[in-house]
């Protein structure tokens, strides 16, 4: 009865141990998991992540790296490009300007020959000295230049030549006409189209109302203003004809005779070509 009874035990926890294999396999079936699974998939898990967590970083951080240096080199390429661009911008609108200047030189050398015979050599400012109002051009002895030869810009007459070397020659602008450090050298002016029944001398610069200023003016001279004041041609430095400025005011000196404020149609500021005037001898 003992033997019988231990088989029957036997038999049932066989049948148990059966029973809990067939739900656990129709459980995994289904979609779930037994405990053991379960314990083994929440550790491997768990572990995976402890390894996944620094694996990411180290993956983002070399991505980041990645993305930074193809950044970087994209940059690098757009800062060429712009300053490519800038220079060839750059360079375009100082031929502009350039070519601008030119074509309105050539236009002046032409009216002036057609007014008189005096040859216009053109030349390139290469310095400006604020101190003693003078400039520097790129044309000297070798080139036939001499102290006292009259310069002009395209607008207007700008000064004379003071020194030369063999390959420059530094110009005094009229705004240093009375400049001690130079002799000082007046022009002789008259009034264009009125050159018979006007004259006087050009002899300063008044640096307050920027303006240069005509003496000697007879009470009874036909100058008024917005007249355009020219070279007299009486002296040897500043032959006849060239343009000097506008009367803007007239008004009595202190002698007898009147005194006028002339503007000067050039500006002295930023000169890049001017045209040294050479009168042919004879």
């Amino acid at each position: 009865m003992k033997l019988l009874g231990n088989k029957r035990l036997l038999i049932l926890m066989l049948g148990l141990i059966c029973f809990i294999a067939l739900m656990g396999l129709t459980f995994g079936q289904l979609g779930y998991k037994t405990w053991p699974e379960k314990f083994v998939k929440d550790t491997v898990a768990w572990t995976q992540g402890l390894i996944y967590k620094p694996v990411g970083f180290v993956a983002g951080v070399f991505e980041d790296v990645n993305r930074l240096r193809t950044l970087h080199e994209e940059n690098t390429v757009l800062r060429e490009t712009l300053s490519r661009y800038a220079r060839d911008t750059t360079r375009l609108n100082d031929l502009e300007l350039q070519n601008e200047r030119l074509q309105a030189a050539l236009g002046f050398t032409e009216r002036q020959k057609s007014m008189n015979k005096y040859n216009f050599r053109i030349a390139e400012v290469v310095t400006f000295q604020q101190s003693n109002k003078t400039i520097t051009i790129n044309l000297g002895e070798k080139d036939g230049i001499r102290p006292n030869m009259a310069v002009q810009s395209v607008e207007g007459l700008i000064g004379r030549v003071t020194a030369v070397s063999n390959f420059y020659a530094d110009v005094q602008l009229l705004t240093g006409i009375d400049d001690k450090s130079t002799e000082s050298k007046a022009i002789s002016a008259t009034v264009k189209g009125k050159e018979n029944e006007s004259f006087g001398m050009i002899e300063r610069f008044d640096p307050d109302k920027q303006k240069l200023i005509m003496t000697k003016i007879d009470p009874n001279d036909k100058l008024q203003v917005g007249d355009t004041i020219i070279t007299a041609g009486k002296g040897l430095v500043f032959p006849r004809g060239i343009e000097i400025g506008k009367v803007v005011e007239r008004y009595e000196g202190d002698s007898v005779t009147h005194v006028a404020a002339i503007e000067p149609l050039a500006s002295f500021n930023h000169l890049r070509e001017v045209f040294v005037i050479e009168v042919p001898e004879g």
